[in-house]
């Protein structure tokens, strides 16, 4: 039987913490940031946390 492969664009876009979440980045960074005050695009720099809802389902792309 041939091995599982990690799907390359979740694995491009989460990262595993050390105990064992999953970190994302947040959206609407990366353009019309003109409107957009200072300190809501330094909240949207600060990683967050995927939810429990689609956890399992993340995780089970990232395994290879």
């Amino acid at each position: 039987m041939p091995k599982m492969k990690t799907n390359k664009s979740v694995a491009k876009r989460f990262k595993i913490t050390g105990s064992g979440r999953l970190r994302r980045r947040k959206a609407n960074k990366s353009h019309i940031l003109t409107k957009k005050t200072p300190k809501r695009k330094r909240h949207l720099s600060q990683p967050d946390l995927v939810s429990a809802a689609d956890e399992k389902r993340i995780k089970r792309m990232l395994r290879g």
